[in-house]
């Protein structure tokens, strides 16, 4: 085989593992040790969300702006859709640019929900905050919230 031609078919894989979104099934225990293992390093933020939940949809893109706007925050984004739609996610998240590991639901909803958090109730969009240096949740909040609510519990985290 001619050399450039190989050069050519090697440099398309590349380009087109680049354009692929990674999603990863995954259960609130393996979560949690993930928000864990960011203590002393960054504040998370995660997000879980899905398709069908047009409130999710709408803050979607704000959401991935702040993880490009601050440098000490880590955006987590779960889907809660079912594994069959992994497909879908993934496209959506590509169109959306997030550019980061993201994670597909991969437990029944009860234990996922309490292995999140307690209080939440399974509403959808769910957002927790957690804090830079010591990693316990600054804000939680059910359904979509303004811009100014996720900024204000962002900086907080950060300087927690």
């Amino acid at each position: 085989m001619n050399t450039n031609v190989i050069k050519s078919l090697l440099l398309l894989l590349f380009l087109q593992a680049c354009d692929k979104v990674e999603l990863l099934p995954i259960t609130s225990q393996e979560i949690m040790k993930i928000v864990e293992m960011k203590k002393d390093n960054k504040a998370v933020l995660l997000n879980v969300w899905a398709l069908w939940c047009l409130p999710c949809v709408e803050e979607f893109p704000m959401i991935v702006e702040f993880g490009k706007v601050y440098d000490d925050l880590e955006v987590i984004f779960i889907s809660a859709d079912f594994e069959e739609q992994f497909n879908e996610v993934s496209s959506f998240l590509k169109r959306n640019g997030v550019n980061s590991t993201s994670y597909i639901k991969n437990q029944k909803d009860d234990p996922f929900i309490l292995g999140i958090d307690s209080k939440w109730t399974g509403s959808l969009p769910f957002t927790i905050v957690y804090a830079k240096s010591s990693g316990k949740v600054i804000d939680s909040w059910e359904g979509i919230a303004p811009e100014s609510k996720f900024k204000s519990a962002i900086d907080a985290a950060l300087e927690i």
